[in-house]
């Protein structure tokens, strides 16, 4: 009877307190949510239960699972410890990236829902980010060292390896020169403000926004829904455009070339009541004028303004389309064209260059007038 007794005690044991302890933590969890609504912690630590109740189970076996007394624990004692160890290690890894992650989007969250400014918004989100995967990678690296320092012959290579970590730290480096230099660049973007999550961005001639940034690579989403994936490093070292840096507020510009003629009047009339009408503009200014001039066109430029890249872009389609569908149905004329007029002689009858009256005139020439038509 003892047989059967003693392993119930120690494994119901331990899972009855493990559930015990769960319920209570996420107890008060609940209660310190509900009387300090204005600070997500206490909720988000309540993603932490599971990871919580595995780490206390498994601690609770790998202190009493030996008081089981049965034959395969006296047999395999050694092993199942080593495998307890192991998984012990893995949870406290996992509990403390689950609380680290809790802890940084609880101060993100506060963060956003205090300030009104969307770019520092975007700057504190990727900054927390990059830190949450630091603190990750840090977690995780030291768990695989420690589960490898739980194996005795791990230990002794550790030993003397730590004699030659110098020329290793040297080799290391040499070899992982390009994962490095990413991951500084990396916290140089996080920190150093440079691009951050959801700003609008032009790289290698391609338009898009800032999907996600990892220590090693960025993303960009452009226009049409393609994934530009690039190392950090090359926004460290290469020149591109930030339409959101300073704010994500822009002002576009629609070019036209029409003929002499246009009623540019007219059209700043047609403008406004184009920009009334128009979702995308924010309101903030406009303008219509003629900005250069050519023997056969000038050149009108429309000024509008929005409240970032995609709304510009919306209202600049929406100023051209309609601009020219005004001016092809009322003013046709403005439109620009290609003057064409039959060629006449100079005073004289004679072209610049010709041969000297005198002179015999070529085979075929004639004075009607030349329409340059071949």
């Amino acid at each position: 009877m003892e047989i059967v007794l003693r392993p119930l005690i120690v494994v119901g044991g331990s899972v009855v307190i493990t559930l015990l302890v769960g319920w209570l933590v996420d107890l008060l969890l609940r209660r310190a949510d509900r009387r300090h609504h204005e600070t997500p912690l206490w909720g988000l630590l309540r993603r932490c239960r599971i990871p919580l109740q595995l780490t206390l189970c498994t601690a609770l076996l790998r202190g009493t699972y030996t008081h089981t007394r049965l034959e395969l624990v006296r047999d395999h004692g050694a092993g199942i410890g080593q495998v307890l160890t192991l998984v012990l290690i893995g949870t406290s890894a996992w509990l403390m990236v689950r609380i680290a992650a809790a802890v940084v989007d609880s101060v993100y969250a506060r963060y956003a829902a205090s300030t009104r400014d969307p770019a520092r918004v975007r700057r504190v989100r990727t900054q927390v980010t990059l830190i949450q995967r630091v603190v990750t990678a840090i977690v995780a690296t030291v768990a695989v060292g420690a589960m490898l320092l739980t194996f005795p012959a791990m230990r002794t290579f550790g030993t003397s390896m730590l004699a030659s970590a110098g020329v290793l730290g040297i080799v290391a480096g040499i070899a992982a020169q390009s994962t490095l230099g990413n991951l500084f660049a990396g916290l140089q973007i996080a920190f150093g403000d440079m691009v951050r999550i959801g700003d609008t961005v032009v790289v290698d001639g391609e338009w898009g926004t800032i999907e996600e940034i990892t220590l090693t690579f960025l993303a960009v989403r452009t226009w049409d829904e393609r994934r530009i994936t690039m190392p950090v490093s090359y926004f460290t070292s290469k020149p591109f455009e930030n339409w959101s840096r300073g704010g994500a507020q822009m002002t576009g510009s629609v070019f036209f070339h029409l003929d002499h003629s246009a009623p540019v009047a007219a059209m700043r009339d047609r403008l406004r009541d184009i920009l009334g009408e128009c979702a995308a503009w924010d309101g903030r200014n406009w303008s219509l004028a003629v900005t250069d001039t050519t023997p056969s066109t000038i050149q009108v430029r429309a000024v509008v303004t929005a409240k970032d890249a995609d709304d510009i872009w919306t209202v600049r389609c929406a100023v051209r389309e309609q601009l020219i569908g005004w001016l092809r149905d009322h003013h046709p004329y403005a439109l620009p064209r290609i003057a064409t007029a039959p060629a006449t002689l100079p005073p004289g009858d004679e072209w610049p260059n010709s041969p000297h009256p005198t002179d015999e005139k070529p085979t075929g020439w004639d004075k009607s007038p030349r329409t340059g038509r071949g």
